[in-house]
């Protein structure tokens, strides 16, 4: 407040003799808790003894009641945001209008925090984090970063830090178990501090005397009230990595410029950024300076165009009281006026706030002591975004040379043996391999790749410890585990995960209905319904052709031996309609309108049978039961599971004993797969969850993108898989737990997801690396087989039904001719008195 009164009274002192009026200024102390009754008063006093702009240092609940007040008078009002003791600000949301009745303008820029943070944790690619924020920070700033990572699957605790703060630990150790507190150590392995430096301070000493964090340790403090001797005090009492992000203003090269702003003299104490004085002064008082220099700036320039209005007393209890006439060109002149101060350039933006607004980030490297320097490694601004980079150089330039130890489970297609000779180290391949291979050329480390002896990926043990792969890791054996490997909570409590690399979900493989033969299948593009009714059309237009010419008949040739019987004109129809013709005829006119009636009637009948049978013949459909995992859950004719003690397992487990879970989806599965103790419907490995729904009646349930690669890769193209469309969970890397590599390894896998090259990007691929994918080709044209088209063959007869033998068409036209040949010469020979096997015989010869 002192200073404040100081340097208004140095800007306004030269300007009394320009004016009649005499200057004066009137400065409330408003950082205290006051009632917003109480503030309005004070600004109405103000008002009362007449002021050209009201400037207020003060918080969001105050200041909505000044800026409906600045507005109904006509006042500009500059509003300087500022947070109790030091704390981050929240987000105020003052309501902004359209109209020209808006008369505040905001000093400050907004508050980025959210979008800083955001954008550091995606770089250094958190995905499980605890944030700490102190009594006095409003925790609904930060809603908006909360929601973004929660879309993102990020694990994110949130605790509240008590001014006692050696209180709340000692509480911690007298309330937490031994296993609590370990999993409570391994939270604090990544945090966020969002509170004021001094809290911050105390803070960390405290968890670091009480042995609570590691060096493995790395912590983000946010905060726009950071200073120099701030900084080095939080990395002085701090371990591991610290990162710090705070708000800086640019300095021009020449120092002496800086004290030199519109012919306006700045005290000398403030043009050295390392004198004391300056360090400890807030940025709202910053931003108050600027302010009133603005206002000067302003003033002065109103008196040079000689458009002074001059101060009016306002009365605005009174219910008539009138606004300033001035205050709309004043706030104008404010607006379009601009100042380079002690925050850098301040202006104002069409919507009245101050866009000019850059953080700084600086950072440690691990396996540095106490008392370690800092170094800048980026900033950030709305407009370009964060510029730098904030991968740990020191760590990623000694992984050269470095060889790692690789274990593994073979699972197709993330880990598969490529060639195996005898006497010589496997060779493996798949899109994990291919991962790894991409890490250990950017990185420039080597490993070596060993199968876990018991072929499994881990599970506890009732003596608290792991075997499989997470146990190799555990019992510090191996430095890297890499396969179809899930991140789950169980696992992140003794392992540490990089970033996920790939969406996980559980999907279902079953095999497909048989297909059967059909004898009708040509038949199936109309309904029986319709095929009867196109017959009874044939009998019936026949009939017609029949009785019109039989009534009227036509005159034939000379010579001609064609007659027009009921026989010959269903004939006719009939040829008409399979568009094969006919020999008979019809010369009249009736019957003439009756066959182009009937032939228009054929071309349509023929037509649509001739689109839906091209339909029959590209499309196989099979009938299949069970689309989803609801309808796997619902149904006990097919029994399914998965593997014993996998994570899938873990997952329908948890999700299916838990209470609160609103779909019972995964409580019946959990039933089937837990019979007999989970020995009846479970297998050991997923190759034979596989074989056994290839011969068996059996669903198995396992990861999507494995199921999927079996079913498109399967030479029989038996399977089809279902799953859940939503991931809840991804693919990592396990490493060890505290390895200093996991932030490198997470950093690599996010850019490469992001910002990488064509050939970088196919590496997400996950069903790319091998597999001639079989039956993936629905799109492809397939061959027709002699069993989907055998009724066509039905109808010529030349196939013969195992039960009986049944001769029509080709056949039954076969057996007439004979038979009619044999009567007519059985009829000769009683004519002529002669031996039926004489005459037949010379009928053959």
């Amino acid at each position: 407040k002192e200073l404040f009164c100081l340097l208004f009274y140095q800007q306004f002192k030269w300007e009394q003799s320009y004016t009649p009026e005499t200057y004066s200024e009137d400065s409330r102390d408003l950082t205290q808790t006051f009632s917003i009754w109480l503030v309005s008063l004070w600004s109405c006093d103000l008002m009362n003894q007449g002021i050209l702009a009201l400037v207020s240092s003060i918080g969001c609940t105050s200041a909505g009641s000044l800026q409906s007040l600045a507005d109904a008078m006509h006042i500009p009002h500059l509003f300087i945001q500022r947070s109790t003791a030091g704390t981050p600000r929240s987000g105020c949301g003052l309501t902004r209008s359209n109209r020209n009745d808006d008369y505040t303008l905001s000093v400050r820029p907004p508050v980025y925090l959210n979008d800083v943070i955001l954008r550091v944790i995606t770089e250094y690619a958190w995905q499980k984090f605890i944030i700490f924020y102190d009594n006095d920070y409003d925790i609904r700033g930060i809603q908006e970063f909360l929601d973004k990572v929660s879309q993102q699957g990020m694990d994110v605790a949130l605790q509240k830090v008590e001014n006692n703060i050696n209180k709340m630990i000692t509480g911690l150790f007298a309330t937490m178990r031994i296993e609590e507190l370990n999993r409570y150590r391994d939270t604090l392995r990544r945090a966020i501090l969002v509170m004021n430096p001094s809290t911050a301070k105390s803070f960390i000493t405290e968890v670091v005397e009480t042995n609570l964090v590691a060096f493995d340790c790395h912590w983000i403090i946010i905060n726009e009230e950071i200073n120099d001797l701030d900084v080095q005090e939080l990395v002085r009492r701090s371990i591991g990595r610290l990162t710090i992000i705070r708000q800086t203003f640019p300095v021009p090269q020449n120092i002496s410029q800086r004290c030199f702003r519109g012919n306006h003299r700045i005290s000398s104490s403030l043009c050295d950024p390392k004198d004391p004085f300056s360090q400890s002064m807030e940025i709202s008082n910053l931003y108050i300076y600027d302010t009133v220099l603005l206002l000067a700036n302003a003033f002065h320039k109103k008196l040079e165009d000689r458009k002074w209005h001059s101060m009016a007393s306002l009365t605005c209890i009174r219910k008539n009281s009138k606004p300033w006439q001035g205050g709309r060109s004043m706030l104008e002149t404010i607006k379009k006026g601009g100042v380079n101060g002690l925050t850098g350039e301040l202006e104002f933006a069409e919507n009245g706030g101050n866009p000019n607004v850059h953080f700084e980030i600086l950072g440690t490297n691990y396996g540095e002591d106490l008392g370690r320097g800092i170094r800048k490694l980026g900033c950030w601004n709305p407009v370009t975004g964060l510029n730098g980079s904030l991968t740990d150089r020191k760590l990623e330039n000694n992984m050269r040379g470095v060889v790692l130890r690789v274990v593994t489970v073979l699972e197709e297609p993330f880990v598969m043996v490529s060639e195996n000779v005898l006497g010589k180290p496997k060779k493996y391949q798949g899109f994990s391999i291919d991962v790894l291979e991409a890490l250990a050329n950017y990185l420039g480390f080597k490993y070596e790749i060993y199968v876990a002896p018991d072929h499994k990926y881990g599970s506890p043990q009732d003596d608290g410890s792991w075997n499989g792969l997470i146990g190799e890791l555990v019992f510090k054996r191996a430095d890297i585990g890499i396969s179809a490997l899930t991140i789950t909570p169980d696992r992140e409590n003794v392992v540490d995960f990089t970033t996920r690399y790939m969406d996980y979900s559980v999907g279902v493989l079953l095999r497909k209905a048989e297909k059967t033969v059909d004898m009708f299948a040509c038949l199936a593009p109309f309904d029986l319904s319709l095929w009867a009714c196109i017959a009874g059309t044939v009998l019936l237009v026949g009939l017609l052709v029949y009785l019109l010419n039989w009534l009227n008949p036509p005159r034939l040739q000379m010579g001609s031996m064609t007659s027009t019987t009921l026989y010959n004109s269903m004939w006719f129809v009939y040829g008409s309609f399979v568009q094969q013709g006919g020999e008979v005829p019809y010369t009249t006119l009736a019957t003439r309108l009756m066959m182009g009636a009937w032939w228009l009637f054929a071309l349509i009948v023929i037509s649509s049978y001739t689109a839906n049978l091209a339909a029959f013949l590209t499309i196989t459909r099979i009938e299949n039961s069970i689309q989803s995992l609801q309808d796997l859950s619902r149904q006990t004719d097919i029994p399914y599971g998965t593997v014993l003690d996998s994570a899938v397992y873990e997952h329908v487990r948890v999700k299916g004993m838990n209470p609160f879970e609103r779909d019972s989806m995964y409580s019946q599965m959990w039933r089937m797969i837990n019979r007999s103790n989970g020995s009846e419907n479970n297998v050991l490995e997923s190759t034979a969850g596989i074989q056994k729904v290839k011969y068996g009646n059996y669903a198995f349930v396992w990861d999507a993108a494995v199921l999927e690669y079996v079913a498109i890769n399967d030479g029989d193209c038996s399977f089809y898989t279902v799953g859940n469309t939503v991931a809840d969970r991804g693919y990592g890397i396990a490493l060890q737990h505290g390895s200093p590599y996991r932030d490198v390894f997470s950093q690599r896998l996010s850019s490469a997801s992001q910002y990488s090259t064509r050939g970088e990007a196919d590496l997400l691929m996950p069903f790319a690396t091998s597999g001639s994918l079989v039956c993936a080709g629905l799109t492809f044209p397939r061959t027709i087989l002699f069993h989907n088209r055998i009724s066509v063959y039905y109808i010529l007869k030349v196939w013969e039904s195992r039960k009986k033998h049944k001769n029509l068409h080709i056949y039954s036209s076969f057996y007439l001719r004979t038979f009619k040949a044999l009567f007519k010469y059985y009829h000769l020979s009683v004519e002529s008195k002669c031996h039926f096997h004489l005459i037949l015989r010379e009928y053959i010869t």
